[in-house]
């Protein structure tokens, strides 16, 4: 149990987390992000162990071990916490609720196959889909109101979803079309009209996937090691949380929605040396979509982002669309993305629907191969584009020693007449293989300082 669960959630669910004026006199940016990487530190876990199989766990990739890892969790935790270990083998399970103390660990060759049975995943719990919080089915591993509590090791969490299982809830065609859509529809509708949560009753016929992995209203947090594949939709989803981090962790899996990993209005997290090739998004930054972003107005802010492989993907660092609630202080550098099916570097995404403010983002010591679109997007008009009464503010970007070699635009900045992006800093960056030129418009204030474009060196001050 937390031990001041009342402070923490003010904490982490209220004002203190909330918007906050900006001063970009505080402090030197990088100077910042040595300071949130001291206050990131993982949990540790006694020294106790206790292994499914002496549970009547079965790793024989058929035999339900549901009940038993539930066993050796409840077990671990009423002892004083400890290590649930996963031993070699391939374990079906249903799903697995994580509590505080618990280390699931998942030893080498061992994997953790989940059910295709969405009744395997009831009962309902507060969880979010795509940002909007509702009752819902619980994702494959879920934590509510942890501390300390970590999912470890070199084995592999295999959704086992395919065209005819989960990602066909979604589909290959438009979202409009999907067996989710009316459900979804509904569910954005309750949010917009503020429906209580406890109203917003779903799972069981309205065909919304469960996310994998997602820590909600959580505190120190670690995953580290494991490979994950075959997601319904998001891979690493914590909510509400603080003290996270992502270490070394191996993301594969191409299906609809299926990003990599989305912290969503959490403070203090740290995604190091990961690898990501996705059907969506490597990483992206959240913070909640519409007016359930506004009224949580809880921001994803100090997230560092270093040493990572993006692969495939929309984009490798994300931040949006739902970011209704903010985002600011974030830091990525020293990550490599390279792939013909990855679209972005850097993007930023949202508009007047979604709104949200977007303050201090860094990037440096980025390489980049090739990418489909642009090496920095910065994108008012994703989906709803302008028609909303929120106009979303994006400002002081900076991208520094940042290099590619391929794709259609350096830069592509698309803000609003009446608001535009502000103050976006390109300094000691080289792209090469740029095929269509920049996209700038409605920005006031980007500058560049010693950027080279196709060998052309470009120092100066855009203001329009």
């Amino acid at each position: 149990m937390l031990s001041s669960r009342r402070q923490f959630l003010g904490a982490v669910a209220g004002a203190s987390l909330g918007p906050a004026v900006w001063s970009a006199q505080t402090a030197a940016p990088w100077d910042r992000a040595a300071g949130i990487l001291r206050r990131i530190v993982p949990p540790r876990f006694p020294a106790r162990r206790f292994q499914i199989s002496r549970f009547g766990a079965t790793g024989d990739g058929s035999a339900d071990s549901t009940a038993a890892i539930r066993r050796a969790i409840a077990t671990c935790r009423a002892a004083g916490g400890g290590t649930v270990v996963v031993p070699a083998g391939r374990f079906l399970t249903g799903g697995i609720r994580l509590a505080s103390g618990v280390n699931l660990h998942l030893e080498a060759n061992a994997t953790l196959a989940f059910s295709r049975d969405a009744r395997q995943y009831l009962p309902l719990v507060l969880t979010r889909f795509e940002g909007t919080e509702l009752m819902n089915y619980a994702p494959f591993i879920y934590a509510f109101e942890a501390e300390n509590i970590a999912i470890t090791g070199t084995g592999t969490l295999d959704g086992q979803a395919n065209a005819d299982a989960w990602w066909n809830w979604r589909g290959d065609g438009p979202a409009a079309q999907s067996k989710q859509a009316a459900a979804r529809d509904r569910l954005l509708d309750m949010g917009v009209r503020g429906v209580p949560v406890k109203e917003r009753v779903f799972g069981p016929g309205h065909w919304l996937r469960p996310n994998f992995i997602q820590p909600y209203r959580s505190r120190n947090v670690l995953i580290e090691g494991v490979t994950i594949v075959n997601s319904p939709m998001w891979e690493i989803n914590p909510v509400l949380c603080q003290n996270v981090t992502v270490r070394n962790v191996s993301v594969r899996s191409h299906g609809p929605n299926n990003d990599g990993c989305d912290p969503e209005s959490c403070r203090d997290v740290l995604i190091d040396g990961c690898t990501f090739d996705t059907g969506d998004d490597c990483i992206a930054l959240k913070s909640g979509r519409n007016n359930d972003g506004r009224r949580l107005n809880t921001p994803i802010e100090n997230v560092i982002v270093r040493n990572c492989t993006m692969k495939d993907g929309h984009g490798g660092v994300v931040i949006g669309s739902e970011i209704s609630g903010g985002a600011r202080n974030i830091f990525a550098e020293q990550c490599r993305m390279d792939s013909p099916r990855l679209d972005r570097a850097l993007r930023i995404k949202t508009n007047s629907v979604r709104g949200g403010i977007v303050e201090g983002i860094y990037m440096r010591d980025v390489t980049v191969g090739q990418v489909a679109e642009a090496v920095v997007t910065i994108d008012f008009y994703y989906e709803e584009g302008d028609t909303g009464p929120f106009p979303p503010v994006v400002r002081d970007v900076e991208v520094r020693n940042v290099t590619s070699r391929r794709s259609r635009h350096g830069v592509l900045l698309k803000g609003y007449p009446n608001a535009p992006i502000t103050d976006v800093r390109l300094i000691d960056c080289r792209f090469d293989g740029v095929s269509d030129g920049d996209v700038i418009e409605a920005v006031r204030d980007l500058a560049r300082t010693n950027v080279v474009v196709n060998g052309t060196a470009i120092t100066d001050r855009v203001t329009r």
